[in-house]
């Protein structure tokens, strides 16, 4: 039999070196450790209420692609110029978190450290997620 408990997740799209996308696609999952801008964000979303699945603590799905872009007028871009297209390589970092949390004292943590002009960070509405009795 199934229950489920009432949840929210946080994606935090965090730009890594070439090298380290390149050596997570190789299989190498543990080289998101070593990069510098994803250890530091990695380290605020290991902090609890996040990534709380009961037994298992610091639980943070990553996923692994590139994000495209154009810097308009007035942006400060970490990467690329203002007007020229680019692309980032990007992992996105997601934690699970009780719905009734607050967070907002790490979210506002997480834009302190993030390196990007415009961070971008999404927070879920709640749902329910299915765990095992």
């Amino acid at each position: 039999m199934s229950e489920s408990r009432w949840v929210r997740d946080i994606r935090v799209y965090c730009p890594v070196a070439p090298a380290t996308l390149a050596a997570m696609i190789a299989g190498q999952a543990a080289a998101v450790e070593d990069d510098p801008t994803a250890a530091a964000l990695l380290a605020i979303l290991r902090t609890p209420p996040l990534g709380d699945f009961g037994r298992y603590r610091e639980v943070v799905e990553v996923a692994l692609g590139y994000e495209g872009f154009r810097p308009g007028e007035g942006a400060v871009p970490t990467l690329g110029a203002v007007g020229q297209p680019s692309w980032s390589p990007t992992v996105i970092l997601t934690a699970i978190y009780d719905a009734e949390a607050d967070v907002s004292a790490l979210t506002d943590t997480l834009l302190a450290a993030h390196p990007w002009d415009v961070p971008v960070i999404a927070l879920s509405e709640p749902y329910q997620l299915l765990v095992r009795r």
